[in-house]
């Protein structure tokens, strides 16, 4: 048996870690997990509060997966995308009963990313126009043409390659309104308004979508005004413009529906998924895409395509997974636990003056911390450099040394547990989120 320090040795001398300087880092060393706790190798006991990178929806070490993907490798484990299985079939005739109707075929990939990048790929091709708009506030993954269409700052170091044409517009940010609203739906109607202009300086006959968040995630939660997406539906019908809904996080009862999306009454012609899709247990992510664009491709040729396109084994633990969120019950327990972590958070407030925000829907939650409630001055600016850091750096301690991982970004708190998770399981996680938020107090005017 390999010793806790070789498994060490071996991850931080032999592998790179994403998203960090590799000099000094202490990464939690995993021996295994179940439901929505991790167990280090030191023994801890860890309350996974973000549902790791908020893909976990079923729960840690879940067998029921593990047994059908031991049948499907006893049957099959690759074949070519060119091919038939029965897991694809199985996964795809789900996907187009869960999504809405009109979307009814799917091009499986890898990962959130490269659904995105493959949804760009057919609206281009479909529309014959090269134009992406994207959000600033947004994250849409790594790749080049995902992080160049997202507005998150780490995309700040390759910036100078980006890739083009990719269009960028506000969000409707209520708590910090660019157009300083006065109402929750006014802020969804000016930015929709900033939208059109932005499109008509643009050239409409440019562009070839629109690409938005089912539900917004890492880069703060922002919710939509309840006008908003209905709206951006009706701009994009006006101009011939087509929406790409990116469900990678929102996706698979996360926020309290199957979709994000499904909040808002409106059918995309795209959508892009993933995370929630297999719950995390192998990579998997899917590009839906409307009738209409079916129909298109099939006279002309759909040049796009991946070597693990539509894996089997993947295929076979996404249908068990979506299985399990149905039988389960997952999707109404997250709207459920919904609920009960807003009425937490709400008396947390009560408690701590640092808290500004709390934005949340289902179990897709993102807590923002302030100096001052009135001036909403962040604890902890955006993009912040280093030495901005002290609040931010503090409070992750905190977390993690109280036994709990989740995501603590310059003045965000996410909240994103495991969909499995219980009333009493939250109350521990809102305990703990306390005595983080009890340091960003100190820092309250």
């Amino acid at each position: 048996m390999t010793s806790k320090s070789q498994i060490r040795d071996n991850n931080l001398n032999h592998t790179l870690f994403s998203w960090a300087k590799q000099g000094g880092l202490n990464p939690i060393s995993i021996k295994d997990a179940k439901g929505v706790y991790l167990h280090d190798r030191d023994g801890n006991k860890i309350l996974d509060f973000s549902s790791q990178l908020m893909n976990v929806n079923i729960g840690h070490g879940d067998q029921r997966i593990t047994e059908a993907v031991k049948r499907q490798m006893e049957e099959v484990s690759f074949v070519y995308p060119g091919m038939i299985t029965d897991a694809r079939g199985k996964l795809g005739k789900k996907l187009s009963e869960l999504a809405p109707s009109s979307l009814n075929k799917t091009f499986f990939t890898l990962g959130g990313a490269e659904a995105i990048e493959n949804g760009i790929k057919l609206a281009r091709m479909y529309t014959g126009r090269h134009k992406i708009i994207t959000q600033y506030r947004s994250y849409h993954g790594a790749t080049y043409g995902a992080i160049s269409a997202g507005g998150d700052p780490r995309k700040f170091p390759i910036d100078t390659q980006r890739a083009p044409g990719f269009v960028h517009v506000e969000n409707p940010y209520f708590y910090r309104c660019p157009w300083n609203s006065e109402t929750f739906e006014e802020c969804g109607e000016l930015a929709v308004r900033n939208l059109e202009q932005v499109i008509k300086y643009e050239n409409p006959d440019s562009i070839a979508a629109i690409l938005l968040e089912g539900e917004s995630g890492s880069s703060g939660c922002i919710k939509y005004p309840p006008n908003y997406w209905k709206l951006v539906r009706k701009i994009c019908d006006k101009y011939g413009i087509l929406i790409i809904d990116d469900e990678v996080m929102s996706g698979f009862g996360r926020t309290g529906k199957m979709f994000g999306v499904d909040h808002h009454g409106v059918e995309p012609d795209i959508m892009c998924m993933a995370k929630g899709l297999t719950s995390g247990y192998l990579p998997l992510g899917g590009v839906m895409i409307s009738d209409a664009i079916a129909k298109h491709f099939d006279d002309h040729p759909m040049v796009i395509g991946l070597t693990y396109s539509a894996h089997a084994v993947s295929c076979a633990a996404a249908v068990e997974n979506i299985r399990i969120i149905e039988e389960d019950g997952l999707v109404e327990n997250a709207a459920k636990m919904g609920s009960h972590i807003e009425a937490g958070v709400e008396k947390l407030k009560e408690k701590h003056p640092s808290i500004g925000d709390y934005r949340n829907t289902g179990l897709l939650g993102c807590i923002e911390l302030v100096k001052n409630r009135d001036t909403k001055e962040p604890v902890t600016p955006w993009n912040a450099k280093p030495s901005e850091m002290e609040a931010t750096n503090r409070m992750a301690a905190k977390i993690r040394e109280a036994g709990m991982f989740t995501f603590v970004r310059w003045n965000w708190i996410f909240t994103a547990p495991p969909l499995c998770i219980t009333k009493e399981q939250i109350d521990e996680g809102l305990d703990i989120i306390s005595q983080a938020i009890s340091i960003a107090d100190e820092y309250c005017d």
